[in-house]
């Protein structure tokens, strides 16, 4: 579904769960944890406080906010903080994830439309690198960005209004895709158009504007996108 909108001169990916699929990390830290709730948990907390350090004007990588939120998790079920070398294995597995099968036919065909591309990722810059690397999908894109950039994570507007500037151009013509419901309220109150991927699990904030497009895939979204 998608609302009347001009067409965007610029696709702004977010790529965790909108374009690589976490399921073997949350696998592998649901078996460290031996709990099911274990990774919702830890990925609850590194977004929460990620959000924290954005609003209290600090800034840490996103990686030692993932080591950080797996000792909150180990303190919340009452288990021992990890050793830093565990922690940096399971966290290792952030680089090595598959795209979701609809992504590269997806991309396929808006490069093929002649779209502009790029990453906006709260990872850090070499772990986008590698991940796009590993999932086959550095070459659909102009430029892999970082919040690194900005020192801001997402939902802050400076992330969403330094690519915009940076790629020339303006936040109206720019469109984010993500998973994210709380990505998306971002880069609308930003005031760039945004698409919601309803991946299983996601949902959207109900008190942020509606999305510019909605769709269940990044195939269906290619579609509304290209008439």
């Amino acid at each position: 579904m998608s609302l009347f909108s001009s067409r965007p001169k610029l696709l702004v990916f977010d790529v965790n769960e909108t374009l690589l699929d976490l399921r073997k990390l949350q696998q592998a830290i649901n078996a460290e944890f031996q709990s099911e709730s274990a990774f919702k948990q830890w990925f609850s907390f590194l977004l929460q406080y990620s959000l924290v350090d954005t609003v209290t004007q600090e800034y840490h990588d996103f990686a030692s906010i993932g080591e950080g939120a797996l000792d909150m998790v180990a303190q919340a079920l009452g288990q021992p903080v990890r050793p830093t070398a565990r922690k940096k294995e399971l966290l290792q597995l952030v680089s090595e994830l598959p795209a979701h099968p609809d992504v590269a036919p997806a991309l396929t065909a808006l490069k093929e439309a002649g779209f502009r591309m790029v990453t906006l990722t709260n990872s850090g810059g070499s772990t986008v690198k590698k991940q796009m690397a590993y999932a086959g999908l550095t070459d659909f894109f102009e430029q892999l960005r970082s919040v690194e950039d900005v020192k801001r994570y997402k939902p802050h507007p400076d992330t969403y209004l330094t690519t915009c500037r940076q790629l020339k151009v303006e936040p109206k013509e720019a469109l984010l895709v993500a998973a994210h419901g709380w990505d998306v309220a971002g880069a609308l109150r930003a005031g760039l158009q945004a698409a919601f991927i309803s991946r299983p699990g996601q949902a959207q904030y109900p008190l942020a504007p509606r999305p510019t497009h909605e769709a269940a895939t990044l195939e269906a979204l290619a579609r509304q996108l290209i008439g």
